[in-house]
């Protein structure tokens, strides 16, 4: 009953919103608004939500790259919100998100950098040239360096392609470490699961770190940050 209740509302909204936007009438400020409004859904049904580390945010003016683990479609759905107006954000997408009914429409009103999780030598070039792109225009971008969606964060599956483009771009990256399995994956809908308001919702900040050399230091920090901070949501 709570999975349907948050889904039907959730879908409800997001139809609504892809007609705003195949119109060009949805803004980055109704992005932000609607993502606090999917964790109010959350909360409504018992979920308790864990916002961490936004103090770690307060003095970076230059858009950065966020790297994140990925665990289901709520963060892609709400992290521009978690992570405030103050950073106009866009992600790097699997290519097929695109394509999704009304969703696809909504994503692309933030000018996503599409990859195909296949070649992983044109991805990478991709991901580095658009992404220098969106962060000389001053757009920051949101990387989740593992290939699919993961309850469970495997350090050799996390790639370092985040920390590349930071270097290249010579901006900070900033590490998000999120629980997001209250909201599961589905058996027939993969995109839209069980919601077990048993578990909390957490999103922990790191602080900006600037990549030195070939960044092999960094990258291991943003991991420990990660499974530190999932340790402490788990607990």
């Amino acid at each position: 009953m709570i999975t349907l209740k948050v889904h039907t509302k959730i879908i409800k909204k997001i139809i609504m919103t892809a007609m705003k936007a195949s119109k060009g009438r949805y803004s980055y400020e109704e992005l932000i608004t609607d993502g606090l409004r999917i964790l109010d859904i959350m909360r409504d049904v018992g979920c308790k939500i864990i916002i961490k580390g936004k103090e770690n945010l307060k003095d970076l003016k230059s858009p950065c790259v966020f790297i994140a683990n990925h665990m289901s479609t709520l963060e892609t759905l709400v992290l521009p919100a978690v992570i405030g107006n103050e950073f106009k954000v866009t992600f790097v997408v699997k290519k097929s998100l695109l394509k999704y009914p009304f969703f696809g429409k909504i994503l692309a009103t933030l000018k996503p950098i599409p990859v195909t999780r296949k070649n992983p030598k044109e991805d990478y070039k991709v991901v580095i040239e658009e992404g220098l792109k969106r962060l000389k225009e001053g757009i920051s971008v949101i990387v989740f360096p593992q290939a699919t969606r993961e309850i469970v964060f495997d350090p050799s599956r996390f790639n370092t392609l985040g920390v590349k483009l930071a270097r290249k771009a010579g901006v900070y990256a900033v590490a998000i470490a999120l629980r997001t399995d209250a909201w599961g994956v589905g058996k027939v809908i993969k995109d839209f699961g069980r919601i077990d308001p048993k578990k909390p919702i957490c999103f922990f900040i790191g602080k900006p770190i600037y990549i030195e050399d070939k960044g092999v230091k960094e990258h291991l920090q943003i991991i420990e940050f990660i499974e530190d901070s999932l340790r402490k949501c788990y607990n």
